[in-house]
């Protein structure tokens, strides 16, 4: 495009000293008037540089398909790229839990009830909780015991190993199946806005049509910033005043879904636990609307936890459980903290899987939770 500029004003000075020759004139000072191209000139111009624009974007659209080969390659380099995120993400977490059991285990000769009541100590004060903390180390008792393990350093793998069975139990994949309702749930200042709009992209990115419902009415801010958010990922939105009814705006935007043919409505809620009980009969009625208006959509319910939070997010999980049916944990700021241990906890205590982890600012940082990937990134050296 800037080469049409060039085009445009050297045109404009080549026809201006033409004319100037053929009526033998000098140049006028730059306090005079300037000529300009006629209308049909610049017409002229405006559509070669449109044909010029179409040409290139033809070439690019004749470009070779990708590989399988290739695709696979991608796919494993973004693999990659989010492990070292996590791992990166993971370090506050991994220096306040991994380094302290190698410092403890290292003091140690035999594997005794002394050890693991140091074990226990750590855990503990990672925020894993009392209950998931005696769980798991019941479990490296019993196969110290099976496996007559005597070496206090493969205590580190057993306890590893039963991390991830405890991670790995009873998780289902999500359903890749649309049209797809995902009700975004959690109290404010948790990410719970940002997350929406990070999920609409995923989604954007995977080729589908995406719609946000802005049903958190009781902030003006959350519809502004759900606003940019969709103007950003380019994606529709259903939005109405501050202090109108969400159920009114969820019944709208599925309103909206079936006439567009979208394939995923993700609505943002309001998050004011100050007010418990208005609060949960406020889902309880979009749920409503949802089973009557949308039966035939997948529906996901997404809880936003913040891992900054530690053991707050298990009470702020409970209070939820009780008005909704929560399929999946969205754990935000994972990179920004100590207490990395509560996604454990949360698994154990709640049995609910997380689903989407954090672990940076940027759109892209929003990635799918993989149990294998977290725990090998929480032990790594």
């Amino acid at each position: 495009m800037s080469d049409f500029f060039k085009r445009l004003f050297k045109k404009n000075k080549d026809v201006k000293e033409e004319k100037l020759a053929e009526d033998n004139v000098k140049e006028p000072d730059a306090q005079e008037d300037e000529e300009y191209l006629s209308d049909e000139e610049i017409e002229k111009l405006i559509i070669e540089e449109m044909d010029q624009e179409d040409q290139e974007i033809s070439e690019e659209k004749e470009e070779e398909p990708k590989t399988e080969a290739e695709e696979e390659a991608e796919e494993t380099e973004n693999k990659g790229s989010f492990f070292k995120k996590l791992k990166d993400g993971l370090f506050k977490t991994r220096k306040n839990i991994t380094d302290r059991l190698n410092s403890v285990i290292s003091s140690f000769k035999s594997i005794d009830e002394d050890l693991f009541e140091e074990l226990e100590e750590i855990l503990i004060t990672s925020d894993v909780g009392v209950e998931t903390t005696m769980r798991l180390l019941d479990g490296v008792r019993k196969k110290v015991k099976e496996e007559k393990v005597s070496d206090p350093k493969a205590v580190i793998d057993l306890l590893k190993d039963e991390i991830l069975a405890l991670m790995s139990e009873n998780v289902e994949p999500p359903k890749n199946e649309y049209p797809q309702i995902i009700v975004v749930i959690g109290v404010n200042g948790v990410g719970k806005t940002t997350s929406v709009g990070k999920i609409a992209n995923r989604y954007k990115k995977a080729g589908k049509k995406v719609l946000i419902a802005a049903a958190d009415t009781f902030r003006a801010a959350a519809i502004e910033q759900l606003e940019i958010w969709s103007n950003r990922v380019g994606v529709d939105i259903i939005k109405h005043q501050e202090g109108s009814d969400p159920a009114a705006i969820i019944y709208d935007a599925i309103s909206a879904a079936k006439s567009r043919k979208t394939d995923v409505v993700i609505c943002d809620t309001a998050g004011r636990l100050h007010n418990k009980k208005n609060l949960m009969e406020e889902l309880k009625k979009i749920f409503r609307v949802i089973d009557r208006e949308y039966p035939e959509a997948n529906r996901e319910v997404y809880l936003v936890l913040d891992a900054t939070t530690g053991q707050n997010a298990i009470i702020q999980a409970k209070v939820f459980k009780e008005a909704a049916d929560i399929t999946g944990i969205v754990l935000t700021k994972l990179d920004g903290t100590a207490k990395g241990g509560i996604v454990i906890a949360i698994k154990s205590e709640l049995n609910i899987p997380v689903r989407l982890v954090g672990v940076g600012e940027k759109i892209d940082d929003l990635q799918e939770f993989n149990a294998v990937d977290f725990v090998n990134a929480l032990f790594s050296e």
